[in-house]
């Protein structure tokens, strides 16, 4: 009596021939039952060592995504060509009419066209990042694009700082309402940068104080790290951002004021600092047109300019790496 049974996988199951040569009737009934539980065993541990992978859901849209159509001047393509300086109008419930760099999508868009040249594009913005797309030259010169500026304003005639410069002793007021001086913090490595709590671009203001929020907490989660460091976001817009508006814009950074604080002042303190680390910005004669360039800088616990970062570019774990360095300076 010959008894054979052969399984081989298809690549989506087990398929089974049986042979059997002079099995009385009861004995083939055994037989096939058996051989039925065995294979519905080795079906079940076949499945569970090479589970299927289900396919990733495609992830979702943002649901923060905005766009606009903007009318602008081209003031100045980077010779990364990619970058637009552009003088935009104001585009209603979102932001002033600027003067700003746009990173744009396509560079082809931007291959003709030239400084001075009228344009119309499309900016999108999400939470993180912002960029501008379906850019075209236009006939009809741009109007009611920037506010004029103001021709006067009083400020002090101070010179450039340089890396190991001391720091002036600006006095600020807080977002607590509090009297602030930079000599308060000595001993204290101290990073500082410039925003204004209505810049609504996600690349410019909201980047710096998403930085500086990232590393805050880098900063307070290393074990046994520096303890001699603190951080400033100096407001610009001192006619809008109070210390109670800086205090709501705080909160929702979940800020520590024992770690970070933000400042306001006289203008002509902030026109001051801010020209000593070449940072521009100007108002206009409602006092929100503004259009700025980005500066962060690293003071050591002396008191002198340890470190400056320009631009967006950097990332919060450089800012902690300085602020580190600064700290350990004696």
């Amino acid at each position: 009596m010959q008894r054979e049974i052969h399984c081989l996988s298809d690549g989506t199951g087990l398929v089974c021939v049986a042979k059997f040569e002079d099995l009385p009737p009861m004995m083939l009934i055994r037989f096939a039952s058996l051989l039925v539980l065995l294979l519905v065993g080795v079906t079940v541990s076949c499945r569970e060592k090479n589970p299927v992978t289900p396919a990733s859901a495609p992830s979702a849209a943002s649901t923060n995504r905005q766009t606009f159509q903007v009318n602008g001047v081209l003031k100045e393509l980077k010779p990364d060509g990619k970058t637009a300086v552009i003088k935009h109008e104001e585009i209603p419930g979102y932001m002033p009419a600027m003067t700003m760099p746009l990173v744009a999508r396509n560079t082809n868009e931007l291959a003709r066209l030239h400084s001075g040249d009228a344009i119309s594009f499309r900016m999108v913005v999400t939470d993180d990042d912002g960029w501008i797309e379906n850019i075209v030259k236009t006939v009809a010169a741009v109007t009611n694009a920037v506010p004029v500026v103001e021709s006067f304003r009083r400020v002090r005639n101070v010179e450039p700082l340089n890396l190991g410069d001391q720091m002036p002793d600006y006095p600020f007021v807080n977002e607590q309402g509090k009297a602030v001086k930079l000599s308060d913090f000595k001993g204290q490595a101290v990073a500082l940068t410039f925003i204004f709590t209505r810049c609504p671009f996600p690349l410019f203001c909201p980047k710096m104080s998403s930085n500086f929020a990232d590393a805050y907490q880098k900063l307070a989660a290393t074990p046994n790290g520096v303890t001699n460091w603190h951080l400033f976001s100096i407001s610009f817009d001192v006619a809008y951002d109070t210390p109670p508006v800086l205090k709501a814009y705080a909160e929702k950074l979940r800020y520590d004021p024992a770690r970070w604080n933000f400042l306001t002042g006289e203008m002509i303190d902030i026109d001051a600092i801010t020209e000593q680390f070449s940072m521009k910005f100007s108002r206009s004669q409602n006092g929100i047109g503004f259009d700025h360039n980005l500066r962060t800088v690293i003071i050591n616990p002396q008191g002198r300019v340890h470190e400056m970062l320009i631009g967006n570019e950097w990332k919060s774990d450089d800012l902690v790496l300085l602020l580190e360095q600064a700290a350990r300076m004696k």
